[in-house]
């Protein structure tokens, strides 16, 4: 099924050394970008990470210290990357949990702050697991009918891109509210209602050390906006703080702020405090 598109869609994988957060980083970056005319453009970028990859991860990708030796950093791409993101909305597989705040991260690293917070994230795997919990290579012989490594040669960011895209159609075209036999298993061609699907928690940073959390009034009960909703609000989920709301602890102990920053937290967690700060400097008119 064609996406219904209004604005340009980044469909998009990552190899990487690991899964550390703050100390690993991307040797490949393969992207689909879609439009919403239904254009497509491809690209497959290998990247210098400056530091060796190891030999598992080498094994399982294939991709060697020698083939990205001359690739380059990733300072080096990130303004082209910008430029070519900007405006889009992402999905991926397990995107949310790992590709997306690593991205995030590589692009402060080097000096760009990308807000991701403005864009629909769309997480494959996640619509995957609440409709058909498996993997990607269970996923796309459900949604396909064809078995991955009968399409597909070895386990790289190119190919598991192309299997993404292949799935997020598949899905489509089964959960079709049109066609579903079940409403409940119904799930529009809109990228909204796709981005809300994969939520899976309510950070508000990557790294889940700051959450949303709802106001209560002085009986414990819910305070409500003029739509009715909750209204919410940042908490810290670690330390002497953990349940605490941001804002209180800036005006009450700023200094914790200051040790989050000078310390060893993602680049993305300090993003977000940063723009906490800003924004209630603004309301208390310091700003």
């Amino acid at each position: 099924m064609k996406l219904n598109l209004n604005k340009p869609l980044i469909i998009f994988d990552l190899e990487t050394t690991g899964l550390d957060l703050v100390t690993d980083r991307i040797i490949q970056i393969s992207y689909i970008k879609v439009m919403p005319n239904g254009d497509e453009e491809r690209k497959n970028l290998f990247v210098n990470p400056e530091k060796p990859i190891p030999a598992l991860v080498q094994q399982l990708t294939g991709i060697t210290d020698e083939m990205v030796k001359d690739a380059p950093v990733f300072k080096q791409m990130a303004k082209a990357l910008h430029d070519t993101f900007a405006g889009c909305d992402f999905a991926g597989f397990n995107s949310n949990r790992f590709d997306i705040p690593l991205l995030a991260e590589e692009f402060l690293r080097a000096g760009i702050d990308f807000d991701f917070s403005r864009r629909r994230l769309i997480d494959v795997q996640t619509i995957f697991h609440k409709m058909e919990p498996r993997n990607l290579a269970a996923a796309y012989k459900f949604y396909t009918g064809h078995k991955m490594e009968d399409d597909f040669t070895a386990h790289r960011a190119d190919e598991d891109t192309e299997a993404t895209y292949r799935v997020l159609q598949g899905q489509l075209d089964m959960y079709n509210p049109d066609t579903a036999e079940e409403p409940e298993r119904a799930l529009a061609n809109d990228m909204d209602t796709l981005a809300e699907f994969s939520k899976m928690n309510s950070n508000v940073d990557f790294a889940g050390r700051i959450v949303w959390q709802e106001v209560t009034d002085k009986d414990g009960n819910a305070v409500l906006d003029a739509k009715g909703k909750p209204v919410m609000h940042e908490v810290f989920n670690f330390g002497k703080y953990k349940g605490s709301a941001v804002t209180d602890v800036l005006h009450r102990d700023p200094g914790f702020f200051s040790w989050v920053l000078s310390s060893n937290f993602t680049y993305n967690t300090k993003q977000v405090l940063t723009r906490i700060q800003l924004r209630e400097a603004k309301l208390n008119g310091k700003y």
